[in-house]
């Protein structure tokens, strides 16, 4: 069932927010939700309409409150500190050596935040990044256990 108020809510934010983001800027919260999560959370209930406003909200909300949140909010810290993301690196990968560019099968890409020199020996590009105590991220090569301070450009 849905909230009776959703809609003139998710309207308003629409009207409100409607200058801030352009049609094609933002993929849309059916696209950054997987299938389950998407349905499992009712949206696919929602009119075109609906989840057009909703985007909108997102875009607004994410630029304006949600920065704050990680800042004040225990529960976003801790989510936001449980990230760990695990993918390979697209070849070819020979390592890093200044500001390299790691693009990976997940479609992330990250830039290489720490000065330093690695090379890669073989075939094995399996990577995992995490936050670090200080809220950087770290990139660590799983074959070699060799890290370096990344920072997410995609």
């Amino acid at each position: 069932m849905r909230h009776p108020l959703l809609v003139p809510v998710l309207l308003s934010a629409a009207c409100i927010a409607a200058p801030l983001i352009a049609a094609d800027s933002f993929p849309g919260v059916e696209k950054l939700m997987s299938a389950e999560q998407f349905e499992a959370a009712g949206l696919h209930k929602l009119t075109p309409a609906e989840r057009q406003a909703l985007d909108r909200w997102l875009v607004s909300y994410t630029a304006e409150e949600a920065p704050a949140m990680l800042r004040s909010n225990p529960e976003v810290r801790a989510a936001e500190e449980s990230i760990r993301i695990e993918a390979r690196i697209n070849p070819p990968f020979e390592g890093w050596s200044g500001e390299t560019l790691f693009y990976l099968d997940n479609g992330q890409v990250w830039r290489q935040r720490l000065r330093g020199r690695y090379f890669h020996r073989g075939d094995d590009t399996a990577v995992v990044i995490e936050k670090n105590l200080l809220g950087f991220y770290k990139m660590t090569v799983v074959a070699s256990g060799k890290s370096i301070g990344v920072t997410r450009l995609k």
